[in-house]
């Protein structure tokens, strides 16, 4: 039986959210499935990837072949280089801590530039607010000094020079 690592969607109209699981290929898109592996939303900023590393690599050890978006998510998260470091543990390659402290380094790298990511995006989202409110805050002051009466000083004037005459 050919097995698929594909997405399965869910979600409401506009508003995707997929589970990533692994199915028989002849099954339907939403049908039936093996078992599943993670779980993808795309409506966050950045995307949010949630997988079962190890259960990815026993069905890719095993022959399942990924769809090109499940290959792309699977990269993202190292499920691809995990299975790369097993086959070179297999080979004799590698040893089985060496391939682990690979894959260690390569999850913390990956983590920093999300995170960097992530942060970039908060700062530019308060850097944006902070442009918003100085913005409304010069409408404002347009606004109030517009709004108050202007003093005419010319007749005040006149009446106290009126006055002295007098």
């Amino acid at each position: 039986m050919p097995v698929k690592i594909r997405l399965q969607r869910h979600g409401k109209k506009g508003k995707p959210f997929y589970w990533i699981v692994a199915a028989d290929a002849r099954a339907k898109r939403d049908g039936k499935y093996l078992e599943k592996l993670g779980v993808y939303n795309p409506n966050t900023n950045p995307a949010t990837v949630e997988l079962n590393v190890d259960g990815t690599v026993t069905w890719l050890q095993n022959g399942a072949q990924p769809t090109d978006t499940a290959k792309t998510l699977l990269s993202y998260k190292g499920a691809l280089l995990k299975n790369h470091l097993v086959g070179g543990v297999r080979k004799g390659a590698l040893t089985e801590e060496q391939a682990e402290a690979k894959f260690s380094a390569w999850l913390e790298e990956k983590s920093a530039k999300i995170q960097a990511k992530a942060d970039g995006l908060t700062e530019a989202q308060a850097k944006v607010k902070a442009e918003a409110l100085a913005a409304e805050k010069a409408v404002n002051e347009a606004r109030i000094a517009a709004a108050q009466p202007v003093v005419e000083e010319a007749p005040a004037e006149e009446a106290a020079a009126s006055n002295e005459e007098e």
